[in-house]
């Protein structure tokens, strides 16, 4: 069941919110028990069989989570402890690799082998990297002492919990259980008024920015995946629309999901905070998917890092400093876990050469960022701010990285992105549509069915330039709400319209009201349209 649909807005989520509050007026612990019951339909909706997929894989998390929970009190234990916490990291891992990578291994073996392995057709349950990442990362909190004490209930919340299920944000066990049982199930004004706020928000950014400008991207990939040469203008619309088409539809989940935990008095942890804004790759990954880069910061860089650290302690190697390191120190501490975190990131996205590759590439990104921190120039005084120029081209090298590593992210293979790319630096010459093109003696710029309209062409430079200014111009949603913290760890930052002086603060006001209405009401039109949701595979 996806957010976007009429369903899920006027079915199940009405009929969820509903339920929760009668049976919250007799009994708190039935509410939730209605809750994950909800998520349960919720999760089994489209494939049934998904149930008695991810079903055996709970019932593990939670008894590993039992037994290491157990023994945390007794040391005379730890090395048993540590074991089953091995094995259950093993055990996800192995799962989730061989639902979401299996084929893919037989690809890569089929290509470096010659063998002629034959694919199997598995069912990859919904939302399999993010419940993975989330059992991992609690298997790990109970094992660091981070949480106390939980019921099966309680474990059942946190995995199952419907906002979050699908494609996140990747919530912490102690961030969203002590909300549930503070939470009082009763009707707030308030906390609707954000949810509903957040949702329509969300679902305004995913079905009419995000699927409103797909239908012109998706042509031009697959016209180039057909081996035809993309030109100048092809090539950008096709990099510059599905940057901000991904970037409009996860973060338009993301809202929706962030409202949709408000009816139930959660907050979840916030998740994009304008990267496309960011003047570095180091922002860009602490605005861009903000709790995946928090998982993999905590749980593989910090803990590989810190491991070689003790390494090269015992043997009295050279460590890193605040200035011009030793080289080799650098690689080993600094550019080998980065790599080895972002192809991790890559893999974790889609089973896929250009996803490695994808990863890859902001894994070079992140060293050359750091290597520049490191031995680069510094200012003569750092507490001058930076100059207009400077930011200007910080933004615009960044921007351009991310545009570049995005269409290896979209494309279906890497001749596809590298065809792309090409008509991006102008390697495939300059095509223009229809007319423009025989008034001016260049080549008619063409897609799959035919030579491409002006209208067409200029509908879809209209849509790209106006996403793109709402993405760099307009304050997010999460600052335009900070006043009243919508989620976890809210960005304090003044809701700016770029250039200006003007604040666009949210309200619960009627001026609000009709706003949102409005956006709800062209977003249920559009919902009839054909809809790309990119991350329920994730």
């Amino acid at each position: 069941m996806l957010f976007n649909s009429y369903l899920y807005i006027l079915g199940f989520l009405p009929v969820t919110i509903a339920g929760y509050l009668v049976l919250g007026r007799f009994s708190k612990p039935w509410a939730l028990g209605w809750l994950i019951l909800a998520s349960v339909v919720f999760y089994g909706w489209w494939r049934p069989l998904n149930l008695l997929i991810i079903g055996p894989s709970l019932a593990v998390n939670y008894l590993l989570g039992r037994a290491i929970l157990g023994m945390m009190a007794d040391t005379g234990k730890a090395r048993l402890r540590n074991t089953l916490l091995v094995i259950g990291v093993i055990f996800n891992v192995c799962f989730l690799g061989y639902f979401k990578y299996a084929n893919f291994a037989l690809s890569v073996a089929n290509d470096v082998g010659g063998t002629e392995f034959v694919f199997k057709n598995i069912i990859l349950p919904l939302g399999i990297s993010f419940i993975t990442f989330q059992k991992i990362a609690f298997l790990i909190d109970i094992a660091g002492g981070r949480i106390k004490s939980f019921t099966l209930r309680d474990f059942l919340l946190f995995v199952m919990f419907f906002p979050q299920l699908i494609a996140g944000p990747i919530v912490h066990y102690p961030e969203t259980i002590p909300q549930f049982q503070r939470a009082e199930t009763r009707y707030d004004p308030t906390l609707y008024a954000m949810g509903i706020t957040l949702f329509c928000f969300g679902l305004f950014k995913k079905v009419v920015l995000a699927d409103g400008i797909a239908a012109h991207v998706t042509p031009i990939y697959s016209y180039a995946a057909t081996g035809e040469v993309v030109t100048l203008l092809q090539g950008w619309l096709a990099a510059l629309g599905f940057t901000l088409q991904i970037y409009f539809d996860f973060s338009g989940y993301t809202d929706m999901a962030c409202g949709a935990a408000l009816f139930f008095g959660i907050r979840l942890p916030f998740n994009f905070n304008s990267p496309l804004r960011a003047t570095s790759i180091v922002d860009f990954w602490l605005r861009w998917h903000v709790t995946l880069t928090r998982f993999l910061t905590a749980y593989v860089f910090n803990a590989i890092t810190l491991r070689l650290t003790r390494k090269r302690v015992v043997a009295r190697q050279a460590m890193l400093k605040a200035r011009g390191s030793n080289l080799w120190a650098f690689f080993h501490l600094i550019a080998w876990p980065i790599l080895f975190t972002m192809l991790l990131s890559g893999i974790w996205h889609g089973a896929g050469y250009t996803f490695v590759l994808w990863g890859l590439m902001h894994g070079l990104y992140l060293v050359i960022n750091h290597a520049w921190r490191q031995y680069g120039p510094r200012p003569a005084n750092p507490a001058v701010p930076k100059s207009a120029w400077t930011v200007s081209a910080s933004f615009l090298v960044t921007f351009l990285a991310v545009v570049v590593a995005q269409v290896v992210f979209r494309a279906p293979d890497v001749a596809t992105a590298v065809n792309v790319i090409k008509g991006m630096f102008g390697l495939g010459g300059v095509s223009l549509p229809g007319r423009l093109a025989a008034m001016t003696g260049l080549p008619p710029m063409r897609v799959l069915e035919g030579v491409v309209d002006v209208r067409e062409f200029a509908t879809a430079s209209a849509y790209t330039v106006a996403l793109l200014a709402i993405a760099l111009l307009m304050p997010n949603t999460l600052q335009m709400m900070s006043r009243h913290d919508p989620v976890l760890q809210t960005p304090k930052q003044p809701p700016f319209i770029a250039g200006t002086r003007w604040t666009v603060y949210w309200a619960p006001n009627v001026v609000w009201m009709l706003a949102i209405t409005g956006m709800a009401a062209i977003s249920m039109l559009w919902l009839t349209g054909k809809s790309e949701f990119l991350y329920w595979q994730f």
